[in-house]
């Protein structure tokens, strides 16, 4: 299950991502973010860190550097 959500996610990287420009306010992006918790972390915990690395993203966050 982990494989695939990181293969859903190198496809957004590599295809959709730059169709939308830079526009993540964190580093390392949300998406890298993700991939790197579900190595760490496993599927159901890494999932759960990056869902709230994800709603940080509004306006009212000042981002930054968040590593895993």
């Amino acid at each position: 299950m982990r494989q695939l959500v990181i293969f859903i996610l190198r496809f957004y990287q590599k295809f959709i991502s730059p169709l939308k420009g830079q526009t993540c306010r964190f580093y390392p992006t949300c998406s890298e973010y993700s991939i790197q918790a579900l190595k760490k972390y496993g599927f159901f915990r890494g999932s759960y860190k990056s869902l709230v690395r994800i709603l940080k993203c509004h306006p009212f966050h000042p981002g930054g550097h968040d590593p895993v």
